[in-house]
């Protein structure tokens, strides 16, 4: 009897070490899949987590404004589907010395997801802050306020990844080694002392085909249209 039940305790100590490295889904199904008239899906519903899924499902909430809150330990929550190309937005709130991150193309697995990452960062210690292409390109300079909402476009289409914050493009990068190609939307709580909030999150699907993605990028992206523009002619002296 002794060994049968050792054999048992081992079993079930087995199968506890499997779940905890097995993502949870957070709250039901995934919100049904309706574009508007632009083509943008909601990501959330502003009532719940339904469909998203993390390791650690205490760290995030949904907050009375509808919010997604995400606070304590190092956590990341998943989106349901993955992507390949696409336009990201969200709005996001930090506060102050706080850190946090959207992943794009993020694979799902514990630790620190393999995927790109769009730093959040105004005041904190890290060196790269709001904006950055994690570890790619990065930007030495935020002017978000702490505690303010800052509003966030992404691109991601075949190699390149473009970030704009607040209407200001601050990466247009072309990764060369293509490092991912297709993921998970993950969202980064990265700390105890971070307390980080998105909400207006939506992600508008774009073609496999680079040229027809590309086409109209302009229009989430207003600067691009003014890099095309023929330079003025000089003035005759």
């Amino acid at each position: 009897m002794a060994i049968l039940r050792h054999s048992l305790i081992l079993l079930f100590l087995l199968a506890m070490a499997a779940g905890s490295g097995r993502a949870q889904t957070v709250s039901g199904k995934p919100v049904p899949r309706v574009p508007d008239a632009g083509g943008w899906f909601a990501l959330f519903n502003g009532k719940d987590l339904s469909g998203w899924m993390t390791f650690d499902p205490g760290g995030w909430s949904v907050g009375g404004g509808g919010e997604l809150n995400g606070r304590g330990p190092r956590s990341f929550l998943f989106s349901p589907g993955t992507y390949r190309n696409f336009i990201l937005q969200a709005e996001a709130r930090l506060n102050a010395k706080g850190d946090s991150g959207i992943l794009l193309r993020a694979a799902l697995e514990t630790g620190a997801p393999k995927g790109y990452e769009v730093q959040l960062c105004h005041t904190g210690d890290d060196p790269q802050k709001t904006g950055s292409l994690y570890n790619f390109e990065k930007v030495a300079t935020s002017g978000i306020a702490d505690d303010q909402w800052s509003k966030q476009t992404v691109a991601v289409i075949g190699n390149r990844i473009l970030i704009q914050v607040n209407g200001k493009l601050l990466v247009d990068y072309p990764d060369k080694e293509s490092t991912y190609t297709e993921g998970h939307i993950a969202f980064q709580q990265h700390d105890q002392a971070s307390q980080v909030s998105f909400k207006n999150v939506r992600i508008k699907p774009l073609p496999d085909d680079i040229a027809t993605a590309l086409a109209g990028l302009e229009k989430a992206f207003p600067s691009l249209a003014e890099k095309k523009k023929p330079a003025a002619p000089a003035k005759p002296n």
